[in-house]
């Protein structure tokens, strides 16, 4: 997920904010340093997709299940969750219905999830 502009991601360091996105055989997890975490199972993921837009913030946001997790303002890949999944924001639980990524590779990392 690191990308984007050199000054972002020094703040981001400076914040103890390390981005993190891993697809392994069994789950997908996504972290920000300290302010958000998220391990979906693969078996969870029901759709992935490019997204068109940009978006002009960064880090975490999110309310009722939709949450963005980016460093940059695209590209962005759109993450359907069935069943919703438990993350942490702030350390404080949250679900996932759908998670939306800023990923540097979206080709690359379209093809891991499939």
């Amino acid at each position: 997920m690191p990308h984007g502009n050199p000054l972002l991601r020094a703040l981001f360091a400076m914040l103890l904010l390390w981005p993190r996105v891993e697809v392994t055989a069994s789950s997908l997890v996504v972290a920000l340093g300290w302010s958000f975490r998220a391990t979906v199972p693969r078996a969870s993921i029901a759709a992935v997709a490019a997204v068109p837009w940009r978006r002009l913030s960064i880090g975490a946001h999110g309310w009722r299940g939709r949450w963005l997790v980016n460093t940059a303002s695209g590209p962005l890949v759109r993450i359907t969750v069935e069943p919703a999944a438990e993350g942490r924001v702030l350390g404080v639980p949250v679900r996932l219905r759908e998670l939306t990524l800023s990923i540097e590779d979206v080709d690359a990392f379209l093809t891991d999830l499939r």
